[in-house]
């Protein structure tokens, strides 16, 4: 686990992650790419196959029509997304730090220390620390939604065995010029079956030839429409809900939120 928690933070910034609220292209499409994704320089398999993987995992038209999306990232942090105006709520879970964030505009405002930051210097190193970790902690659960998104390269590597013995097709997503850390590579395992990811290794560099981790991705459970896995072995994402409505002071008030439906 020590090791694990080594790799979360060398990945912390993860690349792609400025996918807040690009508008797709191309009308009518099942699965539009986002605009920026490099459709010249990818794979027409490797984009069929992250098609397949949209529609086993819900489909495109309920993945847009989520609002609201909770969870506990490896028991550090629980975060709140709004999808449809990009607020965020990020909690954690080991003091008392409550961040309520744009994703799009970057403004919110900050609870540290048994008060609220007010101090223009730390509120704006503090609001970008709760965007960071939106960043990452939402690729973790919803990267198979975004294999088209802006900046995203898309190409088929072929077939593999995961090391749970399944049969699948490999992609490699690489990035141009998004998130923070532009550089990294994925390779993501596609089950020729299910259509489902069912397991991912990370690159810190696109040059790299061995991953820092390789994580599964299993017990995938139906939250609202969508198809959610938070099992990554040895690490789990848990408590997930897809909700439709959230208590109105979820991202303007720092007093505890019940989302029990």
């Amino acid at each position: 686990m020590k090791k694990i928690l080594v790799c979360l933070k060398a990945s912390l910034l993860v690349s792609l992650m400025l996918f807040q609220m690009c508008q797709p292209t191309g009308e009518g499409a099942e699965n539009p790419p986002m605009d920026g994704f490099n459709m010249a320089e990818s794979d027409p398999k490797a984009i069929q196959i992250a098609d397949s993987v949209m529609a086993a995992q819900g489909g495109r038209e309920s993945w847009d029509g989520t609002r609201y999306i909770s969870w506990n990232f490896f028991g550090n942090r629980k975060l709140l997304w709004d999808k449809h105006t990009g607020n965020v709520r990020v909690e954690h879970v080991k003091d008392d730090t409550k961040i309520l964030v744009n994703i799009n505009t970057g403004e919110g405002k900050v609870f540290k220390d048994g008060a609220e930051v007010t101090h223009p210097d730390s509120l704006a190193k503090y609001l970008q620390k709760g965007k960071e970790a939106w960043i990452n902690d939402s690729y973790w659960l919803v990267m198979p939604f975004k294999l088209k998104d802006s900046g995203v390269t898309l190409k088929h590597l072929g077939e593999d065995t995961t090391e749970a013995g399944q049969q699948a097709d490999v992609l490699q997503l690489t990035y141009n010029n998004v998130g923070v850390t532009p550089e990294n590579k994925y390779k993501v395992y596609v089950d020729k079956n299910t259509h489902l990811v069912t397991q991912w290794a990370y690159f810190p560099k696109a040059s790299d030839s061995v991953p820092a981790f390789v994580m599964p991705w299993q017990d995938y459970q139906t939250y609202g429409n969508l198809k959610l896995s938070g099992d990554r072995g040895q690490a789990k994402i848990t408590d997930i809900k897809v909700l439709e409505e959230v208590p109105e002071t979820a991202f303007t008030s720092f007093e505890p939120v019940n989302l029990e439906e």
